[in-house]
């Protein structure tokens, strides 16, 4: 028979064990829900194409001055991680340019675009009966401003 003393040690790495899971726990559910997925990137994910307009770039949507088309699977999904971001508040700001994702040449999602200001730099969209705005980030940024050629 194990004497008390052995069996307390046992008990107590066991206790530091369940207190370890226990934490780890905890800290995995605090940094999967610091960041609220919107869900426009599961949303779009089957897209096979992204149509870009691009607009004069002062906020005015009169004018589209180039269009942009990607085919390629790669690209349409690294716009749907930049638009799957921290949201924002919604300001009203104008715009500087659309995407509309296709899935067999239906519209699948239209989004809306600010990106030549620098405190309003969003994304903008409606999903689930819900408008939401995301940050568009300065990588976003340039990205879309190669695609555009400025």
């Amino acid at each position: 028979m194990l004497s008390h003393r052995y069996s307390y040690r046992w008990l107590f790495c066991i206790f530091n064990f369940m207190k370890k899971i226990f934490i780890a726990f905890v800290a995995l559910a605090f940094f999967t829900s610091c960041h609220d997925s919107t869900g426009i990137k599961d949303f779009v994910a089957g897209s096979d194409s992204v149509a870009i307009n691009f607009y004069k770039g002062d906020g005015s949507m009169d004018s589209v001055v180039k269009v942009v088309i990607l085919r390629d699977s790669a690209q349409v999904a690294t716009l749907a991680d930049f638009i799957e971001s921290k949201e924002v508040e919604q300001a009203k700001c104008g715009y500087d340019g659309s995407l509309h994702f296709f899935k067999k040449d239906m519209v699948l999602k239209d989004v809306d675009f600010r990106m030549n200001e620098k405190d309003c730099m969003q994304f903008s969209f409606m999903l689930n009966n819900k408008i939401y705005a995301t940050r568009l980030s300065g990588k976003a940024k340039d990205y879309l401003s190669a695609l555009a050629g400025r």
